[in-house]
């Protein structure tokens, strides 16, 4: 119930993890009990549980994995306000994970799931794809962190997943759209859905997914595709590094 935590953008999904975590542990279970060997058999147990999206398979270690440490992030809390002197589980181990995805998109693909998507999607996809900026870093872009005399986004610390402070040079593509973009009446907020901003995108992605005959793809997989792009433009490592916020 802490102010600082239900402002998170990620409350919902962090409520998610707590709830198998509750469940499986226990409400009431003391925190004395609650040992790196407990967290163990909560691993175990939690992957041999099937998966609600993929029928037929179990839960991923990754899933198990971000369940895990949500709860060395609520122990990390408590210790901050004097709750607690040790984090109990700050010595389990990541499951490892077997999740890198290498799909890239041709250009005819690109092409295509751009002409698929809705208005207000097209300039967002555009720019994951030639950027590679994240998808809360795109959608909830403000005009002011948009520079395009000097050619730039610049992120301030708060917006980015490191929370370091980004700057982004525009791909030509993107800044050939952003100065066709209508500004907003009450908003600073560059991308707009019938004059008004917009958080979710997932369901409109994915539409543009089908009805372009794209399988397997993520918007995250857009990403993969502007690291793609910045290496194949001549872009070195720490540039790239640089740009994408690694």
């Amino acid at each position: 119930d802490l102010p600082e935590v239900k402002a998170k953008d990620s409350y919902n999904r962090d409520e998610y993890f707590v709830s198998h975590l509750k469940r499986l542990l226990g409400e009431g279970a003391k925190i004395k009990d609650i040992t790196s060997g407990k967290m163990e058999g909560y691993q175990k147990t939690r992957l041999a549980e099937p998966s609600p999206i993929h029928p037929g398979k179990n839960i991923t270690p990754c899933e198990v994995n971000k369940e895990v440490t949500a709860l060395k992030v609520i122990f990390n809390r408590a210790i901050k306000h004097g709750k607690l002197k040790l984090n109990p589980i700050a010595n389990v181990k990541r499951l490892p994970e077997n999740n890198i995805r290498q799909r890239v998109l041709s250009l005819d693909e690109f092409k295509a799931l751009l002409n698929a998507c809705d208005d207000h999607l097209k300039p967002i996809v555009e720019m994951a794809h030639w950027m590679g900026m994240r998808k809360d870093e795109i959608v909830k872009l403000t005009w002011p962190e948009v520079d395009l005399k000097k050619g730039f986004i610049r992120l301030p610390a708060g917006r980015t997943k490191t929370d370091s402070p980004r700057n982004i040079p525009i791909h030509p593509e993107v800044r050939a759209t952003l100065e066709r973009l209508p500004r907003g009446l009450h908003t600073d907020r560059v991308f707009l859905r019938y004059g008004q901003p917009f958080d979710e995108i997932k369901h409109s992605f994915q539409s543009a997914c089908e009805k372009a005959k794209i399988e397997d793809f993520t918007f995250h997989d857009l990403r993969h595709c502007a690291l793609n792009n910045l290496r194949k433009a001549g872009n070195d490592f720490f540039q790239i590094m640089a740009m994408s916020g690694h």
